[in-house]
């Protein structure tokens, strides 16, 4: 049977990268999908073609920071699908080369509010649909910049709050029967980190992090997320998977 089977899922972040991989994954796994992004012409560039490959997949225009498109897209999946049994917090944002002193109090509350509050709010009210559902997997996509410096302070704090948020809601739902994990990436090929390689010498920078000389394949981590959403991670939640090629072993 496929690993999703009579799932529904809700993807965020899923125009590209990593959110359109675990879309397409999820749906070849057997879950029905709801894929959100803010850029919504260039979802719908990949959705439509899924869908006219027999994929269960729909689109929807979606600001991660509010809270009432948030309530409208926990309201169209219940409208199209009855019930919510995995939610992937994958939106998120990565300014490069910010430091402390040059990150301005707008820049810091925008990154924040965007990798953090977004998935503060997407767990507040998703968490009475799947108590419904009987039970539910909660995926945050945080960072291995929640565990190791170095990657500007907003983000970094961004992805460490996220990583306790993980943990804090995997305590006070267990009982719900509702998993709470965080995927923690390291360098992954990206449209957004395509953008920073761009600048001189960086590509090696990043490349160098792992000891295995590479950065990830967005498919990769869509691995790691497909495992936290389906029943095989039935006894982890509150956990960190960390998939970054050895970095923060070093």
């Amino acid at each position: 049977m496929k690993r999703l089977q009579h799932k529904t899922a809700i993807i965020t972040g899923a125009a590209g990268g990593m959110g359109k991989e675990e879309a397409l994954l999820f749906a070849k796994e057997g879950a029905t999908v709801l894929a959100t992004d803010i850029h919504y012409e260039k979802l719908m560039g990949w959705v439509k073609d899924a869908r006219n490959e027999g994929l269960l997949i729909q689109g929807m225009k979606h600001d991660v920071t509010s809270g009432d498109e948030w309530k409208n897209v926990l309201d169209n999946c219940i409208s199209l699908y009855g019930r919510i049994n995995v939610l992937i917090n994958n939106a998120g944002v990565f300014p490069a080369g910010k430091t402390t002193e040059n990150t301005t109090s707008e820049e810091w509350d925008n990154i924040l509010r965007i990798n953090l509050t977004g998935p503060f709010l997407g767990c507040k009210l998703v968490l009475p649909f799947m108590q419904q559902s009987g039970g539910g997997s909660i995926v945050n996509v945080a960072s291995i910049a929640g565990l190791v410096g170095g990657n500007g302070p907003a983000y970094s704090a961004s992805k460490g709050g996220l990583r306790l948020l993980t943990k804090d809601l995997a305590t006070e739902y267990a009982k719900y029967h509702i998993r709470v994990n965080a995927l923690l990436p390291g360098g992954v090929t990206t449209p957004m980190t395509e953008e920073l390689l761009k600048a001189p010498g960086m590509d090696q920078v990043i490349k160098s992090m792992s000891p295995q000389g590479r950065m990830a394949d967005a498919i990769e981590l869509a691995y790691g997320a497909l495992f936290l959403a389906s029943d095989e991670s039935s006894f982890m939640t509150g956990a960190d998977l960390v998939i970054d090629g050895g970095a923060v072993i070093r």
